[in-house]
């Protein structure tokens, strides 16, 4: 499995430089093989376990916000997809972070990822499992706790940006029973609004 993860990044690397998604025109100055819509992996080939399982709201590993679903799927990095409502389409993922984080895409782009288990942590060293208490602890005046706009749940969010950090409740318990990371528009606007269907 330790030997898995650093060949799944090497084919997502070379499949990044064999077939980019875009070319810019050699007079842009900007080598046609670099030239790609999506960010390039976070996670250097070999990263220890501790650097590997951080959520942030630029993803996870390879997982990055804004990374395009086919180009996931083509380097053997999706396991599973299932429909959602609005257009959202779910994956569980394969390699060292199966089983940790499920992803989310609307128009065929990474908008978050989640998790319900500990590790991933926050840069910022939050996980699943903590008190709301904790995590004002750990946040400070940057993050707060909302309600959801039924009045009916609540969760701590912290904004970066465009993005955010969201740990919604526990089902059975008081605490963090999800931390969810990306685009504010997708994760806050789910959590505040709910789903329609």
């Amino acid at each position: 499995m330790n030997r898995l993860w650093p060949t799944i990044l090497a084919g997502l690397l070379a499949l990044a430089t064999v077939a980019p998604v875009t070319a810019a025109p050699a007079s842009a100055g900007v080598p046609a093989g670099r030239a790609t819509a999506d960010p390039a992996p976070a996670a250097p080939v070999g990263a220890s376990a501790a650097e590997v399982e951080v959520l942030s709201v630029r993803g996870a590993g390879p997982y990055r916000i804004g990374v395009r679903l086919d180009r996931l799927a083509a380097a053997g990095l999706i396991d599973w997809t299932a429909a959602g409502c609005a257009g959202v389409q779910y994956a569980g993922v394969t390699g060292a972070w199966a089983g940790k984080i499920m992803l989310a895409f609307r128009d065929g782009r990474l908008v978050s990822v989640g998790t319900a288990t500990v590790p991933p942590r926050s840069p910022a060293g939050a996980s699943v499992g903590m008190s709301f208490a904790e995590l004002e602890r750990i946040y400070g005046r940057r993050g707060a706790l909302i309600r959801n706009d039924a009045g009916d749940a609540e969760a701590y969010l912290v904004r970066f940006g465009s993005r955010v950090e969201l740990f919604t409740g526990h089902p059975i318990r008081p605490g963090v029973g999800f931390y969810e990371a990306g685009v504010a528009s997708h994760v806050e606007r789910a959590f505040r609004q709910g789903t329609s269907c």
